[in-house]
């Protein structure tokens, strides 16, 4: 009996080691003014924290921001131009993704507004949304059975304005995320100090806004991107002129408003500009990048939703645009625009530090990383 026990136990370990390991992707969305050629594809070492170049997929449209679909077979890339060649407007691009982790084009449809700076996919994989920053507008596409986009089926036009005469001088839709359900889409516009909030109505096949339909900022706030806590009762919200994080609750089907806490250390008296915002998996941590002050805020989270900031953290390089958390919840990687390089970072949520790792990757005007496990 003892030797069958230690022959199952032997067959139980040879099985663990013979079974593939998973293969961690990193697509990297990038500014083509300059050098870069497109998409970028790194393999990420989740135990060394060490990233290897695989490919680049051509696209010389600013594929500033990624979305990658929730059954991960497809990435959704915008065009951040005012024009892509043949089109009157911005675009979005489908693409399918190999086996191999190459991306292989679709098709690519008119985002009929400008500057479109982010894309995101809903839960069910049905519909993709994106932000038209200079038009101040959200476009809307239904995914195909071959994940390509249909033609853009509706539009929402933003309305507002803010005090900064410079930066708000009319609405600048930034980003919108699904709720985890799906039943709630919600859109931060730069312009207008607004959260706008929308659902999909199924008689007339149209996002329409929803019974409380938007949550104001502080006047001058800038709200840019924004994070849902796992639960899903809360939003922190990244604004960029004040450089604080917005805290909203949610109060039945609605959210409201608790408190905005600065990103910064109270001695700072340089410029910066609000970037990307994180909650941690567990929910104990809120991350936000700081453009400027070059660092990424750590703030601890109560159960109440509150949080605190912790420590600012320098980023090893310059204009710290966004930032992700590793599949594992091991690492975060910064995607330092100016410098022009993606710096790791090593989490350990015992200590509540970020420690340098020393790896910099060197990667063209680095905008928006997206992780993909497989």
């Amino acid at each position: 009996m003892k030797k069958t026990f230690l022959f199952i136990a032997l067959i139980a370990i040879l099985l663990v080691s013979c079974s593939p390991k998973e293969e961690v992707l990193l697509y990297v969305g990038t500014y083509t003014d300059n050098d870069s050629e497109g998409i970028y594809c790194y393999e990420f070492d989740e135990e060394l924290g060490e990233l290897t170049l695989k490919f680049v997929s051509p696209n010389q449209e600013n594929p500033s921001f990624l979305a990658i679909s929730p059954n991960q077979d497809y990435l959704y890339a915008v065009s951040e131009v005012r024009q892509s060649p043949g089109i009157d407007s911005g675009s979005v691009t489908a693409y399918r993704i190999a086996a191999s982790g190459e991306l292989e084009k679709i098709n690519q449809k008119a985002t009929k507004g400008y500057h479109p700076c982010h894309v995101e996919v809903s839960p069910d994989g049905k519909f993709v949304v994106a932000s038209n920053y200079s038009s101040g507008s959200l476009s809307f596409y239904r995914v195909e059975d071959d994940g390509g986009l249909s033609d853009s089926f509706q539009q929402i036009q933003h309305v507002g304005s803010g005090p900064d005469s410079t930066r708000q001088s009319q609405p600048h839709a930034h980003s919108a995320l699904f709720e985890f359900s799906g039943d709630l889409l919600v859109s931060a516009d730069l312009g207008n100090d607004k959260l706008e909030f929308y659902q999909y109505d199924e008689v007339t096949g149209r996002f329409q806004e929803a019974e409380k339909a938007f949550v104001a900022m502080e006047p001058g706030a800038g709200p840019r991107h924004f994070a849902f806590s796992p639960d899903g009762q809360f939003i922190y919200v990244m604004n960029e002129l004040n450089s604080q994080v917005s805290v909203l609750k949610k109060q039945d089907e609605q959210f409201d408003l608790l408190e905005s806490v600065s990103t910064l250390p109270i001695d700072f008296e340089g410029d910066n500009s609000g970037a990307d915002i994180h909650v941690s998996d567990d929910g104990r941590f809120v991350y936000s990048s700081n453009r400027g002050h070059n660092s990424i805020a750590v703030f601890s989270r109560d159960a109440n939703g509150s949080i605190h900031l912790i420590e600012t953290v320098p980023v090893e390089g310059e204009w710290p645009r966004n930032f992700s958390i590793s599949p594992g919840g091991n690492y975060l990687l910064v995607a330092n625009q100016h410098s022009n390089n993606i710096t790791v970072f090593e989490i350990d949520p015992e200590a509540v530090i970020l420690s340098y790792t020393g790896t910099s990757m060197e990667v063209p005007d680095p905008v928006c990383l997206r992780f993909l496990v497989r």
